[in-house]
């Protein structure tokens, strides 16, 4: 199972796209390493800065609608091979969500109330995120402020995650 702790990249943004997360003069390229260096790269937000803002972020935090536009696995293999297993947000294009979850990835949602709270309460300082999978909640902290949240996910995308995707449950399943 993959590693869903770390600190928190919060990107205060609706309907960030596959061509944000990836662009598409990248799906040419035959590895997933090869994407590395070129996720968020035309994420047009203001005061982000993908060079900077990336490093060392394992969480992403964002608003609706992430994961929008084209259906392709490039997107979350982009954020896998750059160390982000995890995005939570209000909610997720149904194909992202699901390729997310077919990696072993998660992408959960959370009520409009909760991520607004999140924003409020922890974007602009350095925040970590501690998952407690099995008891389905996340701790964010930082500093000492710390709020727990439990979330909620299918126990079918839970099986994908234990098994670390859909080719690994699939071969231990079918």
């Amino acid at each position: 199972m993959k590693d869903f702790n770390g600190k928190i990249l919060f990107l205060d943004r609706n309907d960030i796209n596959t061509d944000e997360i990836i662009p598409a003069k990248y799906l040419t390229e035959i590895t997933k390493d090869a994407l590395k260096p070129y996720l968020l790269e035309d994420l047009n937000m203001e005061g982000f800065d993908s060079e900077s803002d990336l490093p060392g972020k394992k969480v992403i935090v964002t608003r609706e609608n992430f994961g929008c536009g084209s259906s392709r696995e490039h997107a979350p293999w982009a954020l896998e091979v750059n160390d982000i297993n995890i995005v939570i947000a209000e909610n997720f294009a149904r194909i992202f969500r699901q390729n997310m979850f077919n990696c072993g990835m998660m992408a959960v949602p959370l009520e409009k109330n909760q991520i607004e709270k999140l924003f409020s309460t922890f974007s602009g300082k350095e925040t970590e995120l501690k998952t407690d999978f099995a008891g389905s909640k996340f701790t964010f902290t930082t500093g000492t402020e710390s709020l727990e949240v439990p979330f909620e996910i299918s126990d079918f995308d839970r099986s994908l995650v234990e098994a670390g995707g859909w080719v690994d449950f699939a071969d231990k399943n079918y």
